[in-house]
């Protein structure tokens, strides 16, 4: 069942929901937490088909906030709420409204919102685009226990995750950290099976996904060790390679959907990987309200330091092609300063030895 109301208020949309409820037989029970999702027109379908989905293991009010904003002068000083309520099949499991702000009102959405919260219940807020700055201190943000940002919206996904560990707040956490669980929990059952010390890693995955710098970040946090991240093709994630004594344990994806995970003395096994949906990815963001430590360990390691173990991935610059080795050494050489004509002290002639990167951590 559908209802639209026109330039309406919180309390008409209360009685909307109520009425809503008795024409289908159904009472406002068993919901177990209201789920506010601000976003734009465009992206308001696929989001709320997510949350849809994601309703069926955790039954909520879905509460979505778009934020219409008119370039006319005029249109924007008439402030107006439209809604439009959903209950029943139309709706998920629990209910739905659609909240379209104009005017004024943009500025108020919390005022909005707040009236429609369900009581003694659990608040998610959830930005699929154009998240902000500080969640934590958003108006909407304060309002919740949990705040979800998909970091692989942005522009600048790198320069967007240091914001994010800049701003952090318990509470606060990214769809990017959501798409890499199952590679964490496969890396950790197979250092779990052989008692090895793993000295570098390597994190292979198409250039600016965030997902692949938090992998890396979180590889080089627990287990102490430089990590690189490095590019490919895609899809997503594709590779982690793990250096130890004994041999390289690799956990390779190179088609988004089957992984083959190789460790010496060990046959080779199929693990099943396979990328998820947005839908997937809120469900499991919604099973847990507590802060994330882990989260804020791996966010806090910092982009800057895993740019000294070979840097964040970035995509090569369109229509530049990579360089031979013969290329490379002409452009090395000819970037080799010339012999004095005098005669120098011995440590000036010869440059100092580059310390590898594991060298490097071992220093610090």
């Amino acid at each position: 069942m559908k209802i639209d109301l026109t330039d309406t208020t919180a309390s008409k949309i209360n009685n909307a929901l109520v009425q809503g409820r008795r024409a289908i037989g159904t009472p406002a029970i068993g919901m177990v937490l209201t789920l506010v999702i601000v976003t734009d027109e465009e992206h308001a379908y696929d989001a709320l088909k997510a949350a849809n989905e994601a309703s069926r293991e955790h039954p909520s009010r879905k509460l979505v906030v778009i934020k219409r904003v008119s370039r006319s002068p005029r249109d924007r000083a008439q402030a107006r709420l439209d809604a439009e309520v959903r209950v029943g099949t139309s709706a998920g499991t629990g209910e739905t409204v659609v909240l379209r702000l104009y005017g004024e009102v943009i500025d108020h959405a919390q005022s909005v919102v707040l009236p429609l919260l369900l009581p003694d219940a659990p608040v998610v807020v959830w930005w699929p685009v154009n998240s902000p700055l500080h969640p934590a201190k958003d108006p909407l943000g304060v309002l919740a226990q949990r705040r979800v940002t998909d970091t692989y919206a942005a522009e600048d996904p790198v320069s967007e995750l240091a914001a994010r560990a800049a701003n952090y707040a318990p509470g606060d956490t990214d769809l990017a950290w959501t798409r890499i669980t199952p590679w964490r929990s496969m890396l950790a059952a197979a250092l779990d099976q052989q008692a090895v010390e793993v000295t570098a890693a390597e994190v292979e995955g198409e250039g600016y996904n965030p997902s692949g710098e938090l992998l890396a970040m979180w590889l080089a946090d627990r287990l102490g060790v430089p990590a690189r991240r490095t590019v490919s093709d895609g899809p997503g994630l594709t590779a982690v390679r793990l250096e130890t004594k004994d041999g390289t344990i690799t956990l390779d994806r190179p088609d988004g959907s089957l992984a083959k995970l190789s460790m010496k003395g060990q046959p080779d096994r199929a693990v099943a990987l396979k990328r998820r949906e947005t839908a997937e990815l809120l469900a499991e963001e919604l099973r847990r309200l507590d802060p994330d430590t882990i989260y804020e360990s791996a966010l806090k390691y910092g982009v800057e330091r895993l740019a000294e173990a070979g840097g964040p991935a970035v995509a090569p610059a369109a229509g530049a092609p990579p360089k031979s080795p013969e290329a490379a050494k002409t452009s090395e050489a000819a970037s080799e300063p010339s012999e004095p004509s005098e005669p120098s002290e011995p440590s000036e002639s010869k440059p100092a030895p580059k310390k590898s990167a594991s060298k490097k951590a071992a220093d610090k």
